[in-house]
């Protein structure tokens, strides 16, 4: 396979996975590791790729991905994810769902929930939540954001100011190794934060992939959120640190 064909591909492979290592790409390609090294130093030369030891990622900055690359990034992880966390909620409760892919997935495994009253900013959440008839559906209203269907803004705040929730269930855009929860907007982190103050518990649903990026932006730190949902096992400086605060990190049987 020529370099103009396998650059695309490698390219798809990094936006799905988040990470895109040598060996694996020589052995996907049937290349030698030196061809693939060649191939990810010319993306990594034209801005598509940072290099890390062993490989590449998606390069970090100060703007995200593309929400329908992000909505089909890690999709089995996610669904796994989320399921785990609809596992978690019960029946009768009053729940936030915030901006976000890994909300949506959550989202889909609540619609056999019954008597459930969820709050949402994200437009895409309310929209699968039709389905339930079971479920009451508020939206906070506020800016709309067309790229992911998110509302964020003043307005949105002060509406959720209004609520105490049992449970609210948030995404991020990223995770450093200190255990802090990042995004690219500042008007979605101050949203983020009302729902966390505005929730008796706050559980995070984030794929390994979120690890492997950053953005400008804190939210908040692990150490305020109760359960963690997550793939893969967590580094384990940061394992400890989460035993440390009591914050449970859960994975999908």
């Amino acid at each position: 396979m020529s370099q103009s064909f396998r650059q695309p591909e490698i390219l798809e492979i990094a936006r799905r996975e988040g990470k895109v290592t040598v060996e694996g790409l020589a052995e996907h390609f049937g290349v030698t590791l030196q061809t693939i090294r060649r191939d990810l130093t010319e993306l990594a030369e034209a801005g598509r790729l940072d290099r890390v030891h062993g490989g590449a990622v998606i390069p970090s900055g100060t703007a995200n991905i593309g929400y329908e690359h992000r909505r089909g990034l890690n999709l089995p992880a996610k669904t796994a994810i989320a399921a785990a966390c609809a596992r978690d909620i019960p029946d009768n409760a009053s729940v936030f769902l915030n901006i976000g892919t890994s909300t949506e997935a959550v989202a889909r495994s609540l619609l056999r929930h019954r008597g459930l009253m969820v709050v949402t900013n994200n437009m895409n959440v309310a929209n699968i939540l039709v389905e339930n008839p079971d479920c009451e559906v508020i939206v906070t209203g506020g800016t709309l954001r067309r790229s992911d269907g998110g509302l964020v803004g003043s307005l949105t705040t002060q509406v959720i100011g209004q609520f105490k929730f049992d449970l609210a269930v948030i995404g991020c855009s990223a995770l450093d190794e200190e255990g802090d929860l990042l995004d690219f907007d500042i008007q979605e982190v101050g949203v983020s934060q009302s729902i966390i103050r505005q929730s008796r518990r706050t559980a995070l649903v984030a794929d390994h992939s979120k690890f492997q990026r950053s953005a400008p932006a804190r939210i908040a730190s692990l150490s305020e959120i109760d359960r963690f949902y997550t793939d893969r096992p967590l580094p384990e400086a940061l394992a400890r640190a989460c035993a440390d605060w009591g914050t449970q990190v859960v994975q999908p049987d």
